[in-house]
C-alpha cells in the first residue's frame, strides 16, 4: 500500500479556564481524563479546518500547565427529544449531576494531515497547508472549538515554525489507556485505545493502526 500524501508538521498551543475529555467508561457522572485526548485534539483542528479531502493526525500534546481538578455541578436533561415527543418539559427531567473537570489547562499540539481518497484533481498539500494557516493566524474558525464539552470554549494560536515552543511541565505520569479515536475504516466507527504516558510533559501518540479496540 502506498503511504499517505501528508503536510508537513503544525504546532498550536490550545488553552481555556475548564475542559472535560470525558472517559467513555464513566456512565453517570463526567469525570475527564487526566489530559486532553488525540481525538478532542483534532476536533479543534477540524473546526479551523475540515475538508473531505484531509485528514488531521495528531502526533504529540505537550501538557503546558499543571493538571488540577474542579469539582462542578450541572443540570441536564435527563431524556432525549425525538421525532415523536410533541416537546420537552425540563422541569419534569432535569438532573443535577457532579463533574470532575480540569481547570487552567493550555496545551501545544503538534499534528498534520494526510490527503484522502475524497481529494480532487486539484486539491494539494500546499493548498490546505495554505488555508489552514491563513485560518489559524486570523483565529477563523467554522465552530467555536471546544474542551471535551461544548461549554468549555477554546482558545488558540498557531506556533511558528521558526519560533521557540513554549516549555511543558516537567513531569513523568502514566495515565493509562486512553481513547486515541474513532477507526472510521469499520462500520460502525470504531474506537481505539493507546497506553498513554506523559514524560517531561510530553504525550507520543501512536498511529491509529497501532491503537487496541
Amino acid at each position: 500500500m502506498d503511504s499517505p500524501i501528508k503536510s508537513g508538521l503544525f504546532r498550536l498551543r490550545i488553552w481555556g479556564e475548564n475542559a472535560c475529555f470525558t472517559r467513555p467508561e464513566m456512565k453517570v457522572e463526567r469525570v475527564s481524563y487526566d489530559v486532553m485526548t488525540p481525538s478532542a485534539a483534532r476536533a479543534v483542528l477540524e473546526a479551523i479546518l475540515w475538508k473531505p479531502a484531509i485528514r488531521w493526525v495528531i502526533d504529540q500534546i505537550d501538557v503546558l500547565k499543571p493538571i488540577r481538578w474542579e469539582s462542578i455541578r450541572r443540570n441536564e436533561l435527563g431524556t432525549v427529544m425525538s421525532p415523536r415527543t410533541q416537546g420537552i418539559f425540563i422541569e419534569d427531567h432535569r438532573q443535577q449531576r457532579a463533574s470532575l473537570v480540569l481547570r487552567d489547562i493550555a496545551y501545544t499540539v503538534h499534528a498534520h494531515f494526510e490527503m484522502t481518497e475524497k481529494a480532487g484533481p486539484n486539491d494539494s498539500v500546499v493548498k490546505f497547508q495554505e488555508m489552514f494557516l491563513r485560518r489559524a493566524e486570523k483565529g477563523q474558525c467554522f465552530n467555536t472549538p471546544y474542551l471535551g464539552c461544548r461549554e468549555f470554549s477554546a482558545a488558540f494560536e498557531i506556533i511558528p515554525m521558526g519560533r521557540e515552543l513554549p516549555k511543558p511541565i516537567e513531569e513523568d505520569r502514566d495515565l493509562g489507556w486512553m481513547l486515541q479515536d474513532l477507526d472510521f475504516s469499520f462500520d460502525p466507527p470504531q474506537p481505539k485505545f493507546f497506553r498513554a504516558r506523559m514524560k517531561e510533559g510530553r504525550i507520543s501518540v501512536p498511529s491509529l493502526a497501532e491503537g487496541k479496540p
